[in-house]
């Protein structure tokens, strides 16, 4: 029954797949406009409980499959566009997240992913916690969520590749 359903469609429409969903809204800066179409990212744990570290896999995961929209983790700060942070900045993380931020190449765009790296969740106020991760290092895009799925990591991925 699938089979005819897909025949069909294709007869139609001379498609096999449904067209991608709109273009979510990104960066509305020159920052966005740098990347050219592909972001190479870094990931940072801040503290985090690892909830989110488990959403980011998924997204980049075969079912969502964030690399299609130009998305890609790399292994070293020096060869990324941009920063994705999850969990709280603890007090023995802020200065390596520092470094991490300095040693981006430009335009250097910070994700931060997570309810707990965007106002530090369930640890504010923790003895060592030293805050949400825009108290550390500027955050140009947020992911809310506890933990976020990976449809709005990767909605604002491509947020940032426009594509």
């Amino acid at each position: 029954m699938a089979v005819l359903k897909l025949w069909r469609k294709i007869r139609e429409t001379g498609r096999t797949a449904e067209p991608a969903p709109p273009r979510p809204r990104g960066l509305s800066c020159e920052k966005a406009a740098a990347l050219h179409g592909s972001v190479q990212l870094r990931h940072v744990d801040a503290g985090s409980c690892n909830g989110c570290e488990i959403e980011i896999g998924s997204a980049f995961g075969p079912v969502y499959d964030a690399e299609r929209y130009g998305a890609r983790l790399v292994a070293s700060p020096r060869h990324a566009d941009a920063l994705v942070v999850t969990g709280p900045v603890t007090r023995n993380m802020a200065v390596p997240l520092e470094r991490t931020f300095e040693a981006l190449s430009e335009p250097r765009i910070v994700v931060a992913v997570g309810d707990c790296a965007i106002n530090a969740g369930e640890f504010a106020g923790g003895y060592g916690v030293r805050g949400p991760v825009a108290d550390v290092v500027p955050v140009d895009v947020r992911v809310p969520g506890c933990p976020p799925e990976p449809a709005a990591i990767v909605s604002a991925l491509r947020g940032l590749t426009g594509r």
